[in-house]
């Protein structure tokens, strides 16, 4: 057990200095991921894993929808000439 919280350590320290988008939602993701994990079945690890990847996902998106807020969105029907 000790080997795989080594592995999952050195895996969250190279993930945590590729961006801050990135680390934020891979930690968040990571710490529920793996809560989830351990409670149904003691995988804990894979959930981590999984929280830390859907977490990316998630940040990446949230950082691209504020990025496009200062930008109204044309509606359905009308468009721009």
């Amino acid at each position: 057990m000790k080997t795989a919280a080594a592995i999952f350590a050195a895996a969250a320290l190279a993930l945590v200095s590729t961006s801050s988008a990135d680390a934020k939602g891979c930690l968040k993701g990571a710490a529920v991921g793996g809560v989830a994990g351990h409670y149904a079945g003691h995988h804990g690890m894979l959930g981590a894993a999984a929280g830390c990847l859907y977490g990316r996902h998630r940040a990446k998106e949230q950082e691209k929808q504020q990025q496009g807020q200062g930008q109204p969105a044309p509606r359905a029907g009308q468009e721009k000439l």
